[in-house]
Protein backbone atom coordinates (compact mmCIF):
# COMPACT_ATOMS: atom_id res chain seq x y z
CA UNK A 1 0.00 0.00 0.00
CA UNK A 2 0.77 3.52 -0.89
CA UNK A 3 2.60 5.59 1.72
CA UNK A 4 -0.59 7.75 3.43
CA UNK A 5 -0.96 10.89 4.27
CA UNK A 6 0.77 12.43 7.11
CA UNK A 7 -1.83 12.63 9.69
CA UNK A 8 -1.74 14.30 13.01
CA UNK A 9 -4.56 11.87 14.43
CA UNK A 10 -4.99 8.40 13.32
CA UNK A 11 -7.79 6.37 13.70
CA UNK A 12 -7.46 5.37 16.60
CA UNK A 13 -6.63 8.52 18.58
CA UNK A 14 -8.70 10.36 20.89
CA UNK A 15 -8.71 14.73 20.41
CA UNK A 16 -9.81 16.62 23.24
CA UNK A 17 -13.30 17.20 23.49
CA UNK A 18 -13.07 20.85 22.31
CA UNK A 19 -11.38 19.89 19.30
CA UNK A 20 -13.47 17.08 18.53
CA UNK A 21 -16.51 19.44 18.49
CA UNK A 22 -14.67 21.64 15.83
CA UNK A 23 -13.37 18.91 13.95
CA UNK A 24 -16.95 17.56 13.97
CA UNK A 25 -18.29 20.89 12.89
CA UNK A 26 -16.07 20.82 10.09
CA UNK A 27 -16.83 16.89 8.52
CA UNK A 28 -20.55 18.17 9.05
CA UNK A 29 -19.64 21.25 7.03
CA UNK A 30 -18.19 18.98 4.46
CA UNK A 31 -21.17 16.85 3.89
CA UNK A 32 -24.19 18.86 4.86
CA UNK A 33 -24.53 20.65 1.55
CA UNK A 34 -25.14 16.97 -0.47
CA UNK A 35 -27.04 15.59 2.38
CA UNK A 36 -29.39 18.39 2.58
CA UNK A 37 -29.53 18.46 -1.47
CA UNK A 38 -31.23 15.24 -2.35
CA UNK A 39 -34.52 15.66 -0.33
CA UNK A 40 -34.54 18.96 -1.96
CA UNK A 41 -34.41 17.92 -5.63
CA UNK A 42 -36.81 14.80 -5.02
CA UNK A 43 -39.11 17.48 -3.50
CA UNK A 44 -38.84 19.55 -6.58
CA UNK A 45 -39.66 16.66 -8.91
CA UNK A 46 -42.22 15.06 -7.10
CA UNK A 47 -44.08 17.51 -5.15
CA UNK A 48 -43.55 15.63 -2.10
CA UNK A 49 -42.33 17.07 1.04
CA UNK A 50 -39.28 15.08 2.28
CA UNK A 51 -37.50 16.95 5.11
CA UNK A 52 -33.84 18.28 5.16
CA UNK A 53 -33.90 17.99 8.68
CA UNK A 54 -34.68 14.25 8.91
CA UNK A 55 -32.10 13.44 5.89
CA UNK A 56 -29.78 15.00 8.20
CA UNK A 57 -31.09 12.49 11.51
CA UNK A 58 -31.39 10.05 8.97
CA UNK A 59 -27.60 10.59 7.98
CA UNK A 60 -26.35 10.68 11.25
CA UNK A 61 -28.02 7.87 12.97
CA UNK A 62 -27.00 5.82 9.79
CA UNK A 63 -23.31 6.53 9.92
CA UNK A 64 -23.49 5.19 14.19
CA UNK A 65 -25.14 2.32 12.54
CA UNK A 66 -21.86 1.45 10.41
CA UNK A 67 -19.56 2.69 12.69
CA UNK A 68 -21.25 0.18 14.48
CA UNK A 69 -20.24 -2.70 12.14
CA UNK A 70 -16.90 -1.47 11.33
CA UNK A 71 -15.92 -1.85 14.70
CA UNK A 72 -14.91 2.07 14.72
CA UNK A 73 -12.02 1.32 12.37
CA UNK A 74 -13.40 3.38 9.40
CA UNK A 75 -13.59 6.86 9.65
CA UNK A 76 -16.21 8.21 6.97
CA UNK A 77 -19.41 9.53 7.33
CA UNK A 78 -22.51 7.93 5.41
CA UNK A 79 -25.10 10.47 3.25
CA UNK A 80 -27.87 10.98 1.26
CA UNK A 81 -27.04 9.34 -1.98
CA UNK A 82 -27.00 10.75 -5.30
CA UNK A 83 -27.22 7.71 -6.92
CA UNK A 84 -30.48 6.74 -6.15
CA UNK A 85 -32.55 9.68 -7.40
CA UNK A 86 -34.21 8.12 -10.56
CA UNK A 87 -35.15 5.55 -8.23
CA UNK A 88 -36.73 7.81 -5.61
CA UNK A 89 -38.23 9.63 -7.93
CA UNK A 90 -39.87 6.20 -9.77
CA UNK A 91 -41.40 5.78 -5.76
CA UNK A 92 -43.96 8.57 -6.83
CA UNK A 93 -44.81 7.71 -10.48
CA UNK A 94 -47.24 5.64 -10.97
CA UNK A 95 -50.36 6.94 -10.03
CA UNK A 96 -49.64 5.75 -6.60
CA UNK A 97 -50.65 7.95 -3.39
CA UNK A 98 -48.14 10.39 -1.39
CA UNK A 99 -47.79 8.20 1.63
CA UNK A 100 -47.42 5.09 -0.59
CA UNK A 101 -44.78 7.05 -2.23
CA UNK A 102 -42.87 7.28 1.27
CA UNK A 103 -43.53 3.09 1.87
CA UNK A 104 -42.02 3.14 -1.87
CA UNK A 105 -38.83 4.75 -0.28
CA UNK A 106 -38.06 2.50 2.44
CA UNK A 107 -39.06 -0.45 0.14
CA UNK A 108 -36.17 0.76 -1.92
CA UNK A 109 -33.99 1.11 0.90
CA UNK A 110 -34.18 -1.98 2.42
CA UNK A 111 -33.73 -3.77 -0.67
CA UNK A 112 -30.88 -2.09 -1.71
CA UNK A 113 -29.27 -2.43 1.55
CA UNK A 114 -30.26 -6.22 1.28
CA UNK A 115 -27.90 -6.36 -1.58
CA UNK A 116 -25.06 -5.29 0.51
CA UNK A 117 -25.79 -7.73 3.02
CA UNK A 118 -26.00 -10.40 0.59
CA UNK A 119 -22.42 -8.80 -1.31
CA UNK A 120 -20.90 -9.13 2.48
CA UNK A 121 -22.14 -12.64 2.97
CA UNK A 122 -20.13 -13.20 -0.35
CA UNK A 123 -16.77 -11.17 0.79
CA UNK A 124 -17.19 -13.05 4.43
CA UNK A 125 -16.64 -16.39 2.66
CA UNK A 126 -14.95 -16.04 -0.35
CA UNK A 127 -12.53 -13.43 0.56
CA UNK A 128 -11.37 -9.76 -1.41
CA UNK A 129 -8.74 -11.74 -3.20
CA UNK A 130 -11.11 -12.06 -6.55
CA UNK A 131 -11.72 -8.13 -6.14
CA UNK A 132 -8.16 -7.05 -6.09
CA UNK A 133 -7.78 -9.14 -9.46
CA UNK A 134 -10.68 -7.47 -11.17
CA UNK A 135 -9.87 -4.24 -9.57
CA UNK A 136 -6.70 -4.01 -9.01
CA UNK A 137 -4.75 -0.09 -9.14
CA UNK A 138 -4.66 0.29 -12.71
CA UNK A 139 -8.73 -0.01 -12.35
CA UNK A 140 -9.17 1.64 -8.77
CA UNK A 141 -6.98 4.44 -8.76
CA UNK A 142 -8.36 6.36 -11.83
CA UNK A 143 -12.16 5.59 -10.84
CA UNK A 144 -11.18 7.35 -7.02
CA UNK A 145 -9.72 10.53 -9.43
CA UNK A 146 -13.23 10.79 -11.70
CA UNK A 147 -15.10 10.57 -7.97
CA UNK A 148 -13.53 13.61 -7.79
CA UNK A 149 -13.06 15.02 -11.24
CA UNK A 150 -16.94 13.96 -11.43
CA UNK A 151 -18.07 16.66 -8.66
CA UNK A 152 -15.79 19.58 -10.52
CA UNK A 153 -18.72 20.69 -12.52
CA UNK A 154 -20.97 20.83 -9.07
CA UNK A 155 -18.09 22.90 -7.50
CA UNK A 156 -17.84 25.74 -10.09
CA UNK A 157 -21.55 25.92 -10.35
CA UNK A 158 -21.78 26.41 -6.68
CA UNK A 159 -18.73 29.33 -7.12
CA UNK A 160 -20.71 31.35 -9.99
CA UNK A 161 -24.14 29.11 -10.77
CA UNK A 162 -25.84 29.80 -7.89
CA UNK A 163 -28.96 28.08 -6.54
CA UNK A 164 -32.95 28.42 -6.73
CA UNK A 165 -32.63 31.30 -3.77
CA UNK A 166 -30.01 33.18 -4.99
CA UNK A 167 -29.34 34.46 -8.49
CA UNK A 168 -25.54 33.88 -9.90
CA UNK A 169 -24.47 33.92 -13.47
CA UNK A 170 -25.95 32.37 -16.30
CA UNK A 171 -25.45 30.51 -18.94
CA UNK A 172 -25.16 32.18 -22.34
CA UNK A 173 -26.95 30.92 -25.30
CA UNK A 174 -24.34 29.08 -26.47
CA UNK A 175 -23.98 27.19 -23.20
CA UNK A 176 -20.03 27.95 -23.30
CA UNK A 177 -19.34 30.52 -21.21
CA UNK A 178 -21.23 32.14 -17.70
CA UNK A 179 -22.63 35.44 -18.18
CA UNK A 180 -21.25 37.43 -15.28
CA UNK A 181 -23.96 39.92 -13.47
CA UNK A 182 -23.14 41.90 -10.31
CA UNK A 183 -24.19 39.05 -7.97
CA UNK A 184 -21.88 36.28 -9.46
CA UNK A 185 -18.66 38.90 -9.48
CA UNK A 186 -19.74 39.43 -5.38
CA UNK A 187 -20.41 35.22 -5.06
CA UNK A 188 -17.34 34.73 -7.24
CA UNK A 189 -15.16 36.83 -4.74
CA UNK A 190 -16.54 35.20 -1.82
CA UNK A 191 -15.91 31.81 -3.35
CA UNK A 192 -11.99 32.39 -4.00
CA UNK A 193 -12.08 33.97 -0.28
CA UNK A 194 -13.14 31.13 1.42
CA UNK A 195 -10.58 29.06 -0.62
CA UNK A 196 -7.72 31.12 -0.42
CA UNK A 197 -8.20 31.16 3.48
CA UNK A 198 -8.72 27.65 3.01
CA UNK A 199 -5.58 26.99 1.52
CA UNK A 200 -3.42 29.59 3.97
CA UNK A 201 -4.87 27.61 6.86
CA UNK A 202 -4.04 24.10 5.94
CA UNK A 203 -0.54 25.53 4.00
CA UNK A 204 0.47 27.96 6.79
CA UNK A 205 -1.53 27.09 9.78
CA UNK A 206 -0.03 25.97 12.87
CA UNK A 207 -1.36 23.36 15.09
CA UNK A 208 -5.09 23.58 15.35
CA UNK A 209 -5.64 26.17 12.48
CA UNK A 210 -4.03 23.96 9.99
CA UNK A 211 -6.87 20.98 11.37
CA UNK A 212 -9.44 23.20 10.55
CA UNK A 213 -9.05 24.95 7.31
CA UNK A 214 -12.51 24.21 6.06
CA UNK A 215 -13.99 25.53 9.14
CA UNK A 216 -12.51 29.01 9.08
CA UNK A 217 -12.43 29.12 5.15
CA UNK A 218 -16.28 28.69 5.26
CA UNK A 219 -16.98 31.47 7.76
CA UNK A 220 -14.46 33.91 6.24
CA UNK A 221 -16.31 33.24 2.82
CA UNK A 222 -19.86 33.55 5.11
CA UNK A 223 -18.67 37.21 6.37
CA UNK A 224 -17.91 38.71 3.27
CA UNK A 225 -20.94 37.63 2.02
CA UNK A 226 -23.00 38.81 4.89
CA UNK A 227 -20.87 42.55 4.04
CA UNK A 228 -21.72 42.29 0.66
CA UNK A 229 -25.90 41.17 1.51
CA UNK A 230 -26.22 44.27 3.98
CA UNK A 231 -24.51 46.59 1.38
CA UNK A 232 -27.31 45.10 -0.90
CA UNK A 233 -25.73 42.65 -3.49
CA UNK A 234 -27.67 39.45 -2.11
CA UNK A 235 -25.23 37.07 -1.83
CA UNK A 236 -26.97 34.53 0.93
CA UNK A 237 -30.32 34.19 1.41
CA UNK A 238 -31.54 35.23 5.06
CA UNK A 239 -34.89 34.46 4.32
CA UNK A 240 -34.78 31.21 4.80
CA UNK A 241 -34.96 31.96 8.76
CA UNK A 242 -38.59 33.07 8.31
CA UNK A 243 -39.38 29.53 7.11
CA UNK A 244 -37.22 27.88 9.88
CA UNK A 245 -38.23 23.89 10.79
CA UNK A 246 -37.93 23.67 14.63
CA UNK A 247 -37.60 20.28 14.68
CA UNK A 248 -37.27 16.86 11.97
CA UNK A 249 -40.67 16.71 10.15
CA UNK A 250 -40.27 12.49 9.79
CA UNK A 251 -42.64 12.90 6.58
CA UNK A 252 -43.85 9.65 5.96
CA UNK A 253 -45.18 9.14 9.99
CA UNK A 254 -47.30 12.14 8.97
CA UNK A 255 -48.32 10.75 5.04
CA UNK A 256 -49.53 7.37 7.00
CA UNK A 257 -51.80 9.36 9.67
CA UNK A 258 -53.17 11.81 7.22
CA UNK A 259 -53.39 9.65 3.77
CA UNK A 260 -54.93 5.97 3.11
CA UNK A 261 -52.08 3.90 1.17
CA UNK A 262 -52.80 3.40 -2.36
CA UNK A 263 -50.50 1.57 -4.85
CA UNK A 264 -51.88 2.32 -7.86
CA UNK A 265 -54.55 0.33 -10.20
CA UNK A 266 -52.18 -2.40 -10.57
CA UNK A 267 -51.79 -3.14 -6.90
CA UNK A 268 -49.06 -3.35 -4.53
CA UNK A 269 -46.87 -6.87 -6.14
CA UNK A 270 -46.65 -4.78 -9.51
CA UNK A 271 -45.79 -1.36 -7.20
CA UNK A 272 -43.39 -3.90 -5.09
CA UNK A 273 -41.66 -4.99 -8.70
CA UNK A 274 -41.40 -1.57 -10.20
CA UNK A 275 -39.40 -0.65 -6.87
CA UNK A 276 -37.43 -3.18 -7.32
CA UNK A 277 -35.95 -2.88 -10.76
CA UNK A 278 -35.66 0.74 -9.99
CA UNK A 279 -33.41 0.20 -7.00
CA UNK A 280 -31.40 -3.10 -6.93
CA UNK A 281 -29.44 -2.73 -10.14
CA UNK A 282 -28.26 1.00 -8.56
CA UNK A 283 -27.21 -0.45 -5.48
CA UNK A 284 -24.66 -2.24 -7.66
CA UNK A 285 -23.16 0.35 -9.14
CA UNK A 286 -23.24 2.60 -5.50
CA UNK A 287 -21.13 -0.78 -4.48
CA UNK A 288 -18.24 0.29 -6.78
CA UNK A 289 -18.02 3.61 -5.45
CA UNK A 290 -18.00 2.10 -2.12
CA UNK A 291 -15.29 0.17 -3.20
CA UNK A 292 -13.52 2.99 -4.34
CA UNK A 293 -14.07 5.51 -2.08
CA UNK A 294 -13.19 2.63 0.55
CA UNK A 295 -9.97 1.83 -1.29
CA UNK A 296 -8.69 6.01 -1.13
CA UNK A 297 -9.85 5.93 2.43
CA UNK A 298 -7.30 3.37 3.09
CA UNK A 299 -4.49 5.21 0.84
CA UNK A 300 -5.06 7.89 3.19
CA UNK A 301 -4.89 6.27 6.39
CA UNK A 302 -2.23 4.13 5.29
CA UNK A 303 -4.67 0.61 6.59
CA UNK A 304 -5.97 -1.55 4.30
CA UNK A 305 -10.01 -1.22 5.27
CA UNK A 306 -10.87 -3.95 2.79
CA UNK A 307 -8.62 -6.65 5.24
CA UNK A 308 -9.48 -4.84 9.07
CA UNK A 309 -12.55 -4.27 9.71
CA UNK A 310 -13.10 -6.24 6.12
CA UNK A 311 -15.12 -5.39 3.11
CA UNK A 312 -18.00 -7.69 4.64
CA UNK A 313 -18.00 -5.39 7.27
CA UNK A 314 -18.24 -2.09 5.71
CA UNK A 315 -21.17 -3.23 3.41
CA UNK A 316 -23.18 -4.38 6.30
CA UNK A 317 -22.12 -0.66 7.79
CA UNK A 318 -23.23 0.66 4.56
CA UNK A 319 -26.17 -1.25 3.87
CA UNK A 320 -27.99 -1.77 7.23
CA UNK A 321 -26.99 2.05 7.56
CA UNK A 322 -28.67 2.69 4.58
CA UNK A 323 -31.93 1.20 5.38
CA UNK A 324 -32.35 3.32 8.95
CA UNK A 325 -31.48 6.62 7.69
CA UNK A 326 -33.90 6.04 4.80
CA UNK A 327 -36.73 4.57 7.19
CA UNK A 328 -36.15 7.95 9.59
CA UNK A 329 -35.40 10.61 6.22
CA UNK A 330 -36.34 8.54 3.35
CA UNK A 331 -32.74 8.77 1.47
CA UNK A 332 -30.39 5.85 0.95
CA UNK A 333 -27.29 6.76 2.48
CA UNK A 334 -23.79 6.29 1.37
CA UNK A 335 -19.68 6.90 2.23
CA UNK A 336 -19.02 10.27 1.35
CA UNK A 337 -16.36 11.23 -1.38
CA UNK A 338 -16.75 14.88 1.23
CA UNK A 339 -16.02 13.01 4.11
CA UNK A 340 -12.75 11.43 2.66
CA UNK A 341 -10.88 14.30 1.16
CA UNK A 342 -11.47 15.92 4.46
CA UNK A 343 -9.48 13.42 6.24
CA UNK A 344 -7.03 13.83 3.68
CA UNK A 345 -6.61 17.65 4.20
CA UNK A 346 -6.95 17.94 7.85
CA UNK A 347 -4.65 15.33 8.27
CA UNK A 348 -7.41 14.05 11.12
CA UNK A 349 -8.83 10.76 10.72
CA UNK A 350 -10.21 9.89 14.11
CA UNK A 351 -12.94 7.70 13.91
CA UNK A 352 -14.19 9.80 17.68
CA UNK A 353 -14.67 13.08 14.84
CA UNK A 354 -16.86 10.99 12.92
CA UNK A 355 -18.88 9.57 15.86
CA UNK A 356 -19.59 12.86 17.06
CA UNK A 357 -20.51 14.48 13.73
CA UNK A 358 -22.77 11.63 13.55
CA UNK A 359 -24.32 12.70 16.70
CA UNK A 360 -24.11 16.53 16.45
CA UNK A 361 -25.99 15.73 13.05
CA UNK A 362 -28.93 13.85 14.65
CA UNK A 363 -28.80 17.03 17.42
CA UNK A 364 -28.41 19.56 14.64
CA UNK A 365 -31.53 18.28 13.03
CA UNK A 366 -33.35 19.22 16.59
CA UNK A 367 -31.99 23.15 16.40
CA UNK A 368 -34.10 24.84 13.99
CA UNK A 369 -31.55 28.46 14.16
CA UNK A 370 -28.88 26.06 14.20
CA UNK A 371 -29.47 23.87 11.31
CA UNK A 372 -31.01 26.97 9.47
CA UNK A 373 -27.90 28.97 9.44
CA UNK A 374 -25.67 26.08 8.10
CA UNK A 375 -28.62 26.02 5.29
CA UNK A 376 -28.01 29.80 4.84
CA UNK A 377 -23.92 29.40 4.04
CA UNK A 378 -24.29 30.59 0.03
CA UNK A 379 -23.20 28.01 -2.63
CA UNK A 380 -20.47 29.53 -3.92
CA UNK A 381 -18.68 29.26 -0.32
CA UNK A 382 -19.25 26.02 -0.41
CA UNK A 383 -17.71 25.80 -4.01
CA UNK A 384 -14.95 27.56 -3.31
CA UNK A 385 -13.74 24.78 -0.09
CA UNK A 386 -14.77 22.14 -2.93
CA UNK A 387 -12.58 23.05 -5.06
CA UNK A 388 -10.08 21.81 -3.24
CA UNK A 389 -12.06 18.96 -1.14
CA UNK A 390 -13.37 17.27 -4.78
CA UNK A 391 -9.18 18.29 -6.16
CA UNK A 392 -7.45 15.91 -2.78
CA UNK A 393 -10.21 13.18 -4.09
CA UNK A 394 -8.73 13.15 -7.64
CA UNK A 395 -5.33 13.65 -6.50
CA UNK A 396 -5.74 10.64 -3.97
CA UNK A 397 -6.68 8.32 -6.78
CA UNK A 398 -3.98 9.17 -8.81
CA UNK A 399 -1.65 8.63 -6.33
CA UNK A 400 -2.68 5.10 -6.45
CA UNK A 401 -1.18 4.39 -9.78
CA UNK A 402 1.90 5.66 -8.68
CA UNK A 403 3.17 2.40 -8.84
CA UNK A 404 1.86 1.25 -11.92
CA UNK A 405 4.28 1.58 -15.15
CA UNK A 406 2.44 3.54 -17.81
CA UNK A 407 5.12 2.74 -20.16
CA UNK A 408 3.19 -0.51 -20.80
CA UNK A 409 0.66 -0.17 -23.33
CA UNK A 410 -1.46 -2.37 -21.19
CA UNK A 411 -2.02 -0.31 -18.25
CA UNK A 412 -2.20 2.69 -20.40
CA UNK A 413 -5.14 1.78 -22.02
CA UNK A 414 -7.04 1.24 -18.78
CA UNK A 415 -6.10 4.32 -17.45
CA UNK A 416 -6.87 6.36 -20.41
CA UNK A 417 -10.32 4.20 -21.11
CA UNK A 418 -11.12 5.32 -17.15
CA UNK A 419 -10.36 8.81 -17.15
CA UNK A 420 -11.59 9.77 -20.81
CA UNK A 421 -15.14 7.81 -20.05
CA UNK A 422 -15.41 9.25 -16.49
CA UNK A 423 -14.53 12.90 -17.60
CA UNK A 424 -16.39 12.67 -20.46
CA UNK A 425 -19.55 11.82 -18.47
CA UNK A 426 -20.19 8.17 -20.09
CA UNK A 427 -23.70 7.32 -18.84
CA UNK A 428 -26.68 5.29 -19.56
CA UNK A 429 -30.19 4.83 -18.80
CA UNK A 430 -32.14 1.68 -18.86
CA UNK A 431 -35.80 2.48 -18.38
CA UNK A 432 -35.27 3.38 -14.53
CA UNK A 433 -32.06 2.35 -14.27
CA UNK A 434 -29.66 4.70 -14.56
CA UNK A 435 -25.45 3.62 -14.79
CA UNK A 436 -23.75 6.99 -13.74
CA UNK A 437 -20.72 7.88 -14.96
CA UNK A 438 -18.56 6.33 -12.24
CA UNK A 439 -20.25 3.09 -12.87
CA UNK A 440 -19.60 3.20 -16.84
CA UNK A 441 -16.37 3.98 -16.48
CA UNK A 442 -15.19 1.38 -13.83
CA UNK A 443 -17.08 -1.05 -15.96
CA UNK A 444 -15.04 -0.01 -19.11
CA UNK A 445 -12.21 -0.41 -16.70
CA UNK A 446 -12.84 -3.50 -15.81
CA UNK A 447 -13.13 -4.66 -19.14
CA UNK A 448 -10.41 -3.44 -20.20
CA UNK A 449 -8.26 -4.45 -17.86
CA UNK A 450 -9.42 -8.62 -18.46
CA UNK A 451 -8.48 -7.34 -22.19
CA UNK A 452 -5.10 -6.50 -21.41
CA UNK A 453 -3.77 -8.73 -18.45
CA UNK A 454 -3.33 -11.33 -20.81
CA UNK A 455 -0.97 -9.38 -22.57
CA UNK A 456 0.84 -8.32 -19.30
CA UNK A 457 0.82 -12.31 -18.46
CA UNK A 458 2.48 -13.28 -21.80
CA UNK A 459 5.02 -10.54 -21.21
CA UNK A 460 5.88 -11.43 -17.66
CA UNK A 461 5.83 -15.10 -18.37
CA UNK A 462 8.62 -13.99 -21.41
CA UNK A 463 10.59 -12.05 -18.87
CA UNK A 464 10.49 -15.20 -16.53
CA UNK A 465 11.47 -17.91 -19.46
CA UNK A 466 15.33 -16.72 -19.50
CA UNK A 467 16.15 -16.41 -15.92
CA UNK A 468 14.70 -20.18 -16.00
CA UNK A 469 17.68 -21.22 -18.68
CA UNK A 470 19.82 -19.37 -16.70
CA UNK A 471 19.47 -21.00 -13.71
CA UNK A 472 19.33 -24.12 -14.69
Amino acid sequence: MNKGVNLTYQVEDKPKFPQILVFALQQLLAIMAATIAVPGIVNRVTGSNMSTSAALFGAGVGTLVYLLFTKFKSPVFLGSSFAFLASMFAAFAGGVSMSAGYVGLIIGAALAGLVYVVIAIIVKFAGTKWIDKLMPAVVIGPTVAIIGLSLAGNAIKDLVGGSDTVAYAIWDANNTTWIMNGEAIACLVCGIVALAVTIICSVFGKKMLKMIPFVIGILAGYAVGTIFTVCGVKVIDFSLFNKMQWYPDFTFLSAFASEPISFGADGFWAYFGMIAVAYVPVAFVVFAEHLADHKNLSSIINKNLLDKPGLHRTLLGDGVGSMVGAFFGGCPNTTYGESVGCVAISGNASVITILYTACMAIVISFIGPFSTFLATIPPCVMGGVCIALYGFIAVSGLKMIQGVDLNENSNLFVVSVILIAGVGSLSMTFGKIKLTAIACALILGILTNLLCSKARKNKEKAQEEPQENENK
